[in-house]
């Protein structure tokens, strides 16, 4: 079954409301640049950014993300690498825009 993107608007509302720290945010700007990134690099990153996490929240942020929210695709290999689905780049993006106000 095929989500709408409205479903899909729906769950990424909610999901970045909860999100206290803002660390979903800048996972969601991180990806919005449409590179493909290990959840390590992702860790790494997020890390600079002074963000208290652990290397397993990450995994499972980024699983989260892209089995519920449906926005990420993974490319499997070595390291699997996850990246925004391109045709929720604009969606992210003015989400985004809403939660930064």
């Amino acid at each position: 079954m095929r989500e709408t993107k409205k479903e899909i608007e729906m769950r990424l509302r909610r999901y970045l409301e909860r999100d206290k720290k803002g660390v979903r945010r800048e996972l969601l700007k991180l990806l919005l640049d449409n590179k493909k990134y290990t959840t390590d690099e992702i860790y790494k990153k997020l890390k600079n950014k002074h963000f208290d996490l652990k290397a397993r929240g990450v995994s499972a942020m980024v699983g989260l993300m892209s089995a519920r929210l449906g926005i990420l695709k993974m490319e499997l290999g070595e390291k699997n690498r996850y990246y925004l689905k391109e045709e929720y780049a604009d969606l992210v993006r003015s989400i985004l825009k809403e939660f930064e106000k």
